[in-house]
This record gives C-alpha cells, structure tokens and sequence, in this order.
C-alpha cells in the first residue's frame, strides 16, 4: 500500500536540493553516544584489515561491509534517519547494503564516478532517485583531510565528464597509480561538501562525485549506507539486481538485531534477469 504524506511532512527545501542538485545535508543526525560506539566499532574492524587488502583499494580506502559489527542493526534502521528520508518523500525506504569506507592519512583522491548501474533502462532518467546514499563521516571533513567533492546536477543532466570515465570502481582506479587520468581531474564546476561528525548527507546514486586526497596523519572515515525509496516501483529487472547485491544479518549477530536489519531489507521473488553494470548512456 502506498503512503501519501502530508504536504507539511515534507522538507520542500531539503527535497529540492535533492532533486535539482543531487545531494542534501541534515545536521547533526547521530548522537553522540552512537557516534562514539560507530567510532569505537569501525576502528576495531579497520584494524584487522590487512596491508595488501589496502594497496588494492588506495583511492578508496578500505571497503567493510556493515555487517562486521551488530552496531550497524541499530544504525541502518535509526529512526532520525529514516525521518530524514521521509522529510525527503521517502516513508517506506528499503536498505540493500552499506561499508565502512576510510581514507588512511597521505592517501590520494578518490576518482570521479556513479554508484549507479541500470543506465538502459528509462527508469534511470527519472527526477527521484533510484536509490540514494546516507553518508555519515566520523569526523569533521575538510579539503586537507579527503572531503567529498560533486557536480551538482550531473545525477539528471549530461555532463562532459560522463563521457571521460571508465568502468567506475576498476582496479586501476582504485590502485591509484596514474593520477593524471581524467577520474582524478578537477574539474571547472564542482564543489565540495564539507560536513560534521554527527551529519547526515543524502545522495543520488547517479550523481558525479569523489573525494580530495588525505594529506593529514589521520583516518578519515565514512559509513555509507544504501537505501532505495521506492522499491515497488522500480522495474523487475532492476529490483533484480538490487535484491541481488542485498548484504544479509550474519547469524552471529544477535537475535533482536537480525530481526530489526532483516525488516528493512526488500523482498523479490520473481525471475526476472538482473541488469548487467552499464556505463552511463546520454540520452
């Protein structure tokens, strides 16, 4: 059943700059003692990952999936998010999969990309999101120490950079040995997202974004989390794929916290095929 939501429950603001610009910020989401128990838990899984796992992925940092710890339970289904999300139009999001994503100190920019895949299917074009990130940096981010950097805009409009961009995510991106490919460009019109510790930004999936290099002696980290606004309305082939890359509760995990995951995440039971990953299409 569709849930239509009262003109005042929505933030029209917040909504506008994410769907004309492509992100939006809501500050100061998490509190302090959870930011404290996401910070004590990210820094017990980055400190086993080991040196090799971190040369494959330079320009990234490391790539955890959020299921290494039960503290992410509590934090995919945390309700001022999710109010968030509905402040943005979005009542019933699913969650798919999210990671622990932090950029050691003197590490270099992260390239230019989308996180978004169905380019074939008309679906994607549209003004709402397919899908949106929730970002949460554990610390204050700036330029010095690897803040994200967008083009607002390019998530619905064609921009010259789509047409330089290779397979997003390939290995000689994320090795990050030859800086003067255009994934690490900068570029004339894009901006940089400074936020807090404790903020919430929400993304499109299609939009154009990276991050500076880390030219401080400390980890910058950032947990991102993946939500899709309206599941049921997407094509079958494309909850195909979603449903394909969902990260599942661990049976580690405690009871009530698999329980609580587990709710949030979509359910397909058709045999439609997925999409395979297509590069970005103008049309």
């Amino acid at each position: 059943m569709t849930t239509t939501l009262a003109p005042d429950a929505i933030d029209s603001e917040k909504r506008e700059q994410l769907l004309r610009g492509g992100f939006c910020r809501f500050e100061r989401v998490l509190s302090p003692d959870i930011l404290g128990r996401l910070r004590a838990a990210t820094e017990r899984m980055l400190d086993d990952v080991p040196p090799e796992q971190a040369e494959r992925t330079r320009a990234q940092g490391s790539l955890l999936p959020t299921t290494g710890d039960p503290i992410f339970a509590e934090l995919v289904t945390y309700r001022p998010a999710l109010d968030a999300l509905a402040a943005l139009g979005f009542p019933h999001p699913t969650f798919t999969d999210g990671y622990v994503i932090s950029k050691p100190g003197h590490s270099p920019r992260l390239f230019w990309h989308y996180d978004w895949f169905a380019w074939e299917d008309p679906y994607s074009y549209g003004p709402v999101p397919p899908q949106v990130f929730a970002m949460y940096y554990l610390s204050d981010t700036t330029p010095e120490n690897g803040c994200l950097r967008v083009i607002p805009g390019s998530h619905t409009r064609h921009n010259p950079l789509h047409d330089l961009l290779a397979e997003p995510h390939s290995e000689r991106l994320s090795r990050a040995r030859d800086l003067s490919l255009p994934e690490f460009s900068t570029r004339p019109d894009e901006a940089d997202v400074p936020v807090r510790a404790s903020d919430l930004l929400v993304g499109d999936a299609r939009l154009l974004h990276a991050a500076h290099a880390n030219e401080t002696d400390e980890r910058r980290t950032l947990i991102t989390l993946w939500y899709q606004p309206r599941f049921d309305a997407m094509p079958e082939r494309i909850q195909a794929q979603m449903a394909a890359k969902i990260q599942h509760a661990p049976e580690w995990w405690p009871a009530e916290a698999r329980e609580r995951y587990s709710a949030l995440l979509p359910r397909y039971d058709s045999d439609a095929a997925p999409y395979a990953r297509t590069l970005y299409r103008r049309r």
